[in-house]
C-alpha cells in the first residue's frame, strides 16, 4: 500500500486548480501550482501553498520535472490541457511522481473515440450505428474526429451531396486541433439527451458509480448547464447505465474518477459516446446529491487508499444544478472577452456553492478557457434547486468584464427547461441573441454620476441635466484602466467609453495619467471601507499595480496605478471608512 500524499503539484489553472488546492488542505497535504508566466498572478497560484513556473501547460516533461523538483509526490492534472493523455502520466512515472488519474494504458485506450467505441462493443455496451466508413449508413449522419473532443472536427451531413465537403472540413479541423485527421462516421441521433455516469475506482477491486448527470443544455457541443439526478431517469435506467459504465472501467483497469457519457433517445434507448478519464467540470452537482467529495477521493486513491464504499452505500439526496459563468458575449456569438475584474460579488446562502477562478482585481485574458466560475444550487427537489439558482444569479456581479450572466439568468427561468428534460437542441431552438445598441440615457447618467463622484462635483454638471432634478441612477459603476466607465445593470457589465461622455468626463482627481504636476490623485469611487493597502510610501509601482482595495456594497473595488511611478503619499489606512471622492493615495509619474 502506498503512503498518503504529502505534496501535490497542480498541472492545471483556474477554478479547478483552486478546487484541488482546497482539497489538498483538507487532506493535510501541500499544493504547488505549476503555472505559465502569464498566470503568475492567477488566483490558483495564490490559493496554493507554493508555486513553480513552467514553460507550458502542454509540456509533459516540464510539468513532471517541476513537480519533482518542488518536492511533490503526486501531480493532479485537473481538466483540459494534458489531463487525459498517457504522455503526462508516463512523464510523471519517469520522475517518480504519482499521477492522480488512471494508468497510461487506460488513458491510451480511452483517448480515441474509435478505440473507445470498439471497447464498448466488446464490453456489450450499446453504441450508435457507425464505423470507419460512411458506406451503408442512413442520413443524416455525423462525421467526427476519432482523436478529438469538444465538438471540434465534427459535422452533421443531411444529404449525400454534402458528404465530401463535410469530410474535408472535419479532417482539416481535426488535423489542426489534434494532429490526426482520422474520422468516424455514425448515424446522427436527432434530439437526444446527453446523460453521463460518474464512476470511482480504487485499482484494488473497489468500484462504484455515483449516479447520473444531465448535460443536455449545450451550445456547439459545449455544456452550459448540468444537473443531477437527470430528470426523468428512473431507478432501473440509472442502474443499467451505471452497470455499463463500470463494465467499461473494469475492461481498461480504470483507477480514480471518470465519467462515461451516453446519448439517451426519446424511446429510452441509450448509446455510449465516450469516457472522460479525468475530473469533470460538472462534478459539483454529483457531490451535492451524494455528499461524496470526488476530488478528495481522487487524492486518497492516488495515495493508495481503498474506496471503502459499496454500491449499496449510494444515496441520492435532493437535486443540484450548475451553470458555467464565462467571460464571453452571448449576444455576439459567445465570443470570449477580456478585461480586469473591477468589482465582484458572489452569491451565498443555503444550498449555494461557488467554485471561482478569479477575484476582484484579476486580469481575464483570451489566452485560456474563459470560464470564470461555476455556480451550483442544491435543494430538496428540482424546483427548489432552480429557484435557489435564480436567486443566486440575481446576487452575482462581475464588473469590468463582459460575461454570459444575463444569458444564464434567462436560461434558468425558461419554462421549457423548468418543465422537465430538454434535448441537446434546446439552445439552438430557443436562444435569440439581443442585438447591439447604443448606451441609453439611464446608463449614461449613471456613468456621468460616477465620474462626478470622482471629481467631487454634482452629477448634473454635465450635458444630461434633466428638466426636473432627480437622483442619479443607483447602478454599480467603476473606472476601467483605460478610463472607460463600467456600469452594472440587469446582469450585464456595460462599458461607457470616455468619448461617449465627452467633456463631461474629466478624470480630474481620478488621475488616469500624470497631470501637469506629474502627480495622480487616487480617490475612492464610492463610500466604503478600505479593505487593503497594498503599497507603501516611496515604493515604485508599475502601471496597473494594485494600490488600494475599497469594499462598498459588499463588493471589492481594486484601485490600481494609472501609470508607472512612485507612491508619493498614502492618505488612508486599512479598516477606515472613506467617502466618495476621498483621497486615498498620490502617485508621482516617472516623467514628473
Amino acid at each position: 500500500m502506498s503512503a498518503p500524499l504529502a505534496a501535490v503539484a497542480l498541472a492545471c489553472r483556474g477554478e479547478i486548480a483552486v478546487r484541488v488546492a482546497r482539497a489538498c488542505r483538507e487532506a493535510g497535504c501541500r499544493s504547488v501550482a505549476l503555472h505559465e508566466r502569464a498566470d503568475a498572478n492567477g488566483m490558483h497560484v495564490r490559493a496554493a501553498d507554493a508555486a513553480a513556473e513552467v514553460s507550458s501547460y502542454l509540456d509533459a516533461d516540464a510539468l513532471a520535472i517541476a513537480a519533482r523538483d518542488a518536492g511533490c509526490d503526486a501531480l493532479h492534472p485537473g481538466y483540459g490541457f494534458l489531463s487525459e493523455t498517457a504522455e503526462l502520466a508516463e512523464a510523471c512515472a519517469r520522475q517518480g511522481v504519482r499521477f492522480v488519474g488512471p494508468p497510461p494504458e487506460a488513458l491510451r485506450r480511452l483517448a480515441r473515440k474509435d478505440a473507445a467505441r470498439d471497447l464498448a462493443q466488446r464490453s456489450g455496451v450499446p453504441v450508435v450505428q457507425g464505423g470507419t466508413s460512411p458506406d451503408g449508413l442512413p442520413y443524416p449522419l455525423l462525421v467526427k474526429a476519432a482523436a478529438g473532443g469538444g465538438g471540434r472536427g465534427m459535422r452533421v451531413v443531411r444529404e449525400p451531396s454534402g458528404l465530401g465537403e463535410a469530410i474535408a472540413a472535419a479532417a482539416r479541423e481535426a488535423k489542426a486541433a489534434f494532429g490526426d485527421d482520422t474520422l468516424l462516421y455514425e448515424r446522427y441521433v436527432e434530439g437526444p439527451r446527453h446523460v453521463e455516469i460518474q464512476v470511482l475506482a480504487d485499482g484494488v477491486g473497489g468500484a462504484i458509480h455515483l449516479g447520473e448527470r444531465d448535460c443536455s443544455v449545450q451550445r456547439r457541443h459545449q455544456k452550459v448547464l448540468e444537473e443531477a439526478p437527470a430528470p426523468g431517469v428512473h431507478r432501473e435506467l440509472r442502474a443499467e447505465l451505471g452497470t455499463a459504465a463500470l463494465r467499461l472501467a473494469a475492461e481498461v483497469g480504470y483507477v480514480g474518477a471518470g465519467t462515461a457519457e451516453f446519448l439517451l433517445e426519446a424511446d429510452g434507448s441509450y448509446a455510449f459516446l465516450e469516457m472522460n478519464a479525468r475530473i469533470q467540470v460538472e462534478h459539483p452537482v454529483t457531490e451535492a446529491v451524494t455528499a461524496i467529495d470526488i476530488v478528495r477521493r481522487q487524492l486518497e486513491i492516488a495515495g493508495g487508499e481503498s474506496l471503502g464504499l459499496a454500491q449499496s452505500d449510494l444515496v441520492l439526496r435532493g437535486h443540484a444544478v450548475e451553470v458555467r459563468l464565462y467571460a464571453e458575449d452571448a449576444d455576439a456569438g459567445f465570443l470570449p472577452q477580456a478585461g480586469r475584474v473591477l468589482a465582484l460579488r458572489w452569491p451565498a446562502g443555503p444550498g449555494i456553492r461557488v467554485d471561482a477562478g478569479v477575484e476582484a482585481g484579476d486580469e481575464v485574458g483570451t489566452r485560456y478557457d474563459p470560464l470564470l466560475a461555476k455556480i451550483i444550487a442544491h435543494g430538496e427537489n428540482r424546483m427548489r434547486a432552480f429557484a435557489r439558482l435564480r436567486a443566486a444569479l440575481d446576487e452575482t456581479l462581475v464588473l469590468g468584464v463582459v460575461t454570459n450572466l444575463a444569458f444564464l439568468r434567462w436560461l434558468v427561468a425558461h419554462p421549457r427547461l423548468l418543465e422537465g428534460p430538454v434535448t441537446t437542441g434546446f439552445l439552438a431552438e430557443e436562444w435569440t441573441p439581443r442585438g447591439g445598441s447604443e448606451p441609453d440615457p439611464e446608463l449614461l447618467e449613471a456613468a456621468e454620476a460616477f465620474a462626478a463622484g470622482e471629481r467631487g462635483t454634482s452629477p448634473w454638471t454635465g450635458r444630461w441635466r434633466p428638466a426636473a432634478r432627480r437622483p442619479a441612477p443607483r447602478l454599480p459603476a467603476a473606472r476601467g484602466d483605460d478610463g472607460a466607465i463600467w456600469v452594472w445593470r440587469d446582469g450585464r457589465s456595460l462599458r461607457v467609453d470616455r468619448t461617449t461622455l465627452g467633456p463631461a468626463d474629466d478624470l480630474g482627481a481620478a488621475g488616469a495619467r500624470p497631470g501637469e504636476t506629474g502627480i495622480a490623485r487616487i480617490v475612492s469611487p464610492m463610500p466604503g471601507a478600505v479593505l487593503r493597502v497594498a503599497v507603501r510610501e516611496g515604493e515604485r509601482v508599475a502601471a496597473r499595480d494594485l494600490l488600494v482595495v475599497v469594499e462598498a456594497m459588499k463588493m471589492e473595488h481594486p484601485l490600481t496605478a494609472p501609470f508607472a511611478g512612485v507612491v508619493r503619499r498614502i492618505a488612508c489606512r486599512e479598516g477606515a471608512q472613506v467617502r466618495a471622492g476621498e483621497l486615498l493615495a498620490e502617485i508621482s509619474g516617472d516623467e514628473g
